[in-house]
Order: C-alpha cells, then structure tokens, then sequence
C-alpha cells in the first residue's frame, strides 16, 4: 500500500505548504503520506535564510507529512531518501541528477530541486516530519538574483505534464521512504552517497580559514560533510560551514 501520496490536497494559492502542513498536523486529523501542493506560493521557504522562487503553475510544490519511525539522531537519513527519491524520479527522464549536500538536486551545475525538512522532536524521537519540495518542471525563465537554477523542460527540450510528475514522484519517494521504514539504512546512505555531487573529485571550497583545495570524500550519517583537504587533513562541516567555488 502506497505511503506518501495516499491523499493529496491541492491549494491553488497559499504562502507557504509546509506552514499549512504543520498546521494541519496539530488537528490530528491527517494521514501520513498525505501531499499539499499548489500553483503559487507567496512565501515559500528554502534553507533557512532562503525563499523558493516559483512562476505560477509550471513547477512542483508539495509538502509530504510523515511519522517516521527514527530517531532524533537519525534524521539525516530521512533527507538521504528523499534526496534518493527525487533522483530517482528525475532519472527517468535526464541522466545525471546528484545531489549537491545537503540535499539540493543538481543536474551538471545547475540547481533542478530543493528540499527543506521541518522535523519535529519528542523526547529522542522523531514525532513529524513536514518535508517541503520544490522541483523545476516548466518554468523557461528565472530572476537574475537566483544564480544557477534550470528546469526539466529546459533540459529535456519537452513541456510536462505536472500533476503527472507529481504521481510518479510520490511514488519515488514512497519506495525510498519504505526502504528507510524498513531499518534498510546502511542501502539508503549508499544510494545517497552514489548520487553525491563531486564525490571523489578535486574542487575548490572556502571556509572560515579561507579557500582551499578539496574532496569529498564522505558525509556523515548524521549529515556532516568530510572533505579530504590537498594537505591531507580531513575536514567536517556542518551546513553553512563550507561554501562550493569552482
């Protein structure tokens, strides 16, 4: 039985579907795996500090409620299978997705998907998750200040079917969900690490000490990124510790 997409709720307008998600949580009267998505948002989020920038009905926007069954320490594996299932999705029609960590989608070096999951904590637990999506599907032309976005049209050359897509991502994203559901961690951080936007590769980074030369060489279960540094020293970081130059 399908998880994630067992019910949809479709707003044309909202400012924000994690917002609505969250506050839906708290009536206790929502299934998990139920999907809020619309045409607009008004005030949709990123990563913290970020906003999603989207035209009017030619991209994805959707909110997933889950219950997951993991642990507070755990939580990164939840982003590691949803990363998984957008990729999968997106597989079936480009080549190449990766994901950039944490869990931006790329396609070469421009941004298709972002990610943003709201976890709510009881004790060591996870008591919610509202994992909040956006996917580039149609939309042609993006603002200036966003600096490397595309989209599956503008890759592919072909207009899509959104409400289509929508159906088959739920359904990527409800096999890596069981999977994770299942105690298969150890496939999912695999999965994730293949997919891994310049793994095993030299690139240049910038820290708090500066710019440096580097490779990714792991992250983490709990989420930490380890660059091997060209000294040899190996480096962690957390979110925002670390930036991607060329």
């Amino acid at each position: 039985m399908q998880i994630i997409g067992s019910g949809f709720i479709f707003i044309r307008n909202i400012s924000s579907t994690n917002t609505f998600a969250s506050e839906l949580v708290k009536t206790g009267r929502v299934s998990e795996g139920t999907i809020i998505h619309t045409d607009y948002q008004s005030a949709g989020r990123g990563q913290p500090g970020n906003r999603w920038h989207s035209a009017k009905g030619r991209n994805l926007l959707f909110t997933v409620i889950l219950f997951p069954r993991l642990k507070a320490g755990e939580q990164f594996f939840l982003s590691m299978a949803v990363s998984a299932g957008i990729c999968s999705f997106l597989k079936k029609y480009i080549p190449d997705p990766q994901i950039k960590w944490p869990n931006d989608i790329y396609t070469g070096t421009k941004k298709i998907a972002g990610i943003l999951i709201e976890n709510s904590l009881q004790g060591d637990m996870i008591e919610h998750s509202i994992v909040g999506i956006g996917l580039n599907i149609n939309q042609q032309r993006f603002p200036r200040a966003i600096p490397n976005p595309i989209s599956l049209s503008r890759v592919t050359g072909k207009k899509f079917d959104t409400d289509k897509c929508l159906r088959e991502i739920a359904q990527s994203l409800d096999e890596k969900y069981k999977i994770l559901q299942s105690g298969d961690k150890k496939g999912i951080y695999e999965e994730y690490i293949s997919l891994l936007y310049r793994y095993n590769e030299w690139h240049y980074y910038r820290d708090k000490a500066g710019i440096f030369r580097g490779m990714i060489v792991s992250v983490k279960p709990s989420g930490l990124l380890v660059i091997k540094k060209e000294e040899g020293t190996l480096d962690e970081y957390s979110f925002r510790e670390v930036d991607y130059l060329r």
